[in-house]
């Protein structure tokens, strides 16, 4: 994400025109890579397929009110099919029908983002003005107490110079000291310190202005700031029993982990397992089609995928990290989980976003082969969340 430089004046950056455009501009960081069909990305993942998964998301967003979300998301898809995938050297190659179903798309959400600019630019107009009133009042206030206090400071000059420290005032005793009606809370009333550390009290507090209140000169749509990962339990027990009859084959196996969007966090609700060929070291899905129908069907986003190491401990290959990049790629929060049974482990992992991401990203070997270790291609992933009593739906589709 590309953060505009801060300038003097917070005016200039709390525009509204300014903040709209950091959405546009950060919309357009999508790109239709020459290197990569676009039908086809390594393990499951399409250009086309990706922008499916964009779609739902902004809808998910959009329906919540969450506006800039929706908005850039569906600007990344009209920036990727209406410019970028256009350039890409196999368009020609994409299937008519593929294509038809994403000009029908572009005509649904064209005028729906064109809305979702209008309500943002009102909402950053009432903001500034917001912000701008409440600026302005708390000046005011500061420059009344600022002509207290002179005012203040004057008076007690006057005093001191005539002799006294300060107001004197005469306080009657009652005759009856019994009479006298205690306050309840008389054990919380500070002792009296005294009269040498006694200090000049004003009693005019200068007001401050919170600055965290103003409206954010900073799109919010950080990738930096992972979303939520809601893993139930189940994924791994189920997953773990079902491979189990792999394992004692020494065979890996794996899955699809596919989920929804609700409040800003990513649940995972199904896991899939698709046609696939395993060996000790590897596993490769076929028929990928099937998940995707099944994904359409049910309005699935896919977040992450698993597998097992029969006879490793839990951690991400070479091989791994290259099959998770694309899932990353498109999803910031996308999860890799490595079940070891033999060493009774699992690890929930994602690439590290300042550095191994783009790294096996720009790595052009296959199969197994060597990466440096430091700094970090690979971290455990703190933003996800076990649930225990969470329920997962499994579709073994090996069967079919």
């Amino acid at each position: 994400m590309t953060h505009i430089k801060s300038k003097d004046t917070i005016l200039d950056t709390l525009e509204p025109q300014v903040r709209l455009k950091q959405l546009i501009d950060y919309s357009n960081q999508v790109e239709a890579d020459p290197r990569v069909p676009p039908i086809r990305l390594i393990y499951l993942y399409r250009y086309y397929r990706s922008g499916q998964e964009m779609i739902r998301m902004a809808n998910v967003y959009y329906k919540e009110g969450s506006l800039e979300n929706a908005y850039v998301l569906y600007l990344k898809f009209m920036t990727l099919f209406l410019e970028k995938i256009r350039k890409h050297p196999q368009f020609s190659s994409v299937a008519v029908n593929v294509k038809a179903k994403n000009q029908a798309t572009l005509r649904e959400i064209l005028p729906r983002a064109e809305k979702i600019k209008q309500q943002l630019l009102e909402q950053y107009t009432s903001d500034i003005q917001q912000y701008l009133a409440e600026k302005k009042k708390l000046e005011n206030e500061l420059k009344r107490t600022e002509e207290q206090n002179k005012l203040f400071d004057q008076r007690t000059s006057k005093s001191t110079a005539s002799g006294l420290s300060g107001t004197i005032s005469i306080v009657k005793v009652p005759e009856n000291l019994d009479n006298i009606a205690y306050p309840e809370s008389i054990s919380h009333i500070p002792p009296v310190p005294p009269p040498s550390t006694v200090a000049v009290h004003k009693g005019f507090e200068v007001p401050k202005i919170d600055r965290t209140k103003k409206p954010s000169n900073i799109f919010r749509y950080d990738t930096n700031i992972l979303r939520p990962v809601i893993v139930p339990v189940q994924v791994m027990t189920l997953f773990q029993a079902i491979a189990q009859s792999n394992t004692f084959k020494n065979i890996e196996t794996c899955g699809v982990l596919c989920g929804k969007l609700e409040k800003n966090e990513l649940i995972i609700t199904h896991m899939i397992l698709p046609k696939q060929k395993g060996t000790s070291d590897s596993c490769c899905t076929t028929n990928e089609e099937e998940i995707f129908e099944y994904q359409d069907v049910h309005n699935l986003i896919t977040i992450g995928w698993i597998h097992t190491h029969p006879t490793q401990t839990a951690f991400l290959s070479s091989v791994d990290l290259h099959t998770h990049c694309p899932y990353q790629l498109l999803m910031p929060e996308a999860i890799a989980i490595v079940c070891s049974p033999k060493y009774n482990e699992t690890g929930i992992f994602i690439l590290t976003p300042d550095y191994g991401l783009k790294f096996i990203a720009n790595c052009n070997q296959d199969g197994f082969h060597p990466h440096p270790t430091d700094p970090p291609l690979f971290t455990e992933a703190d933003h996800v969340r076990i649930e225990n009593n969470a329920s997962v739906e499994v579709l073994d589709l090996r069967k079919k």
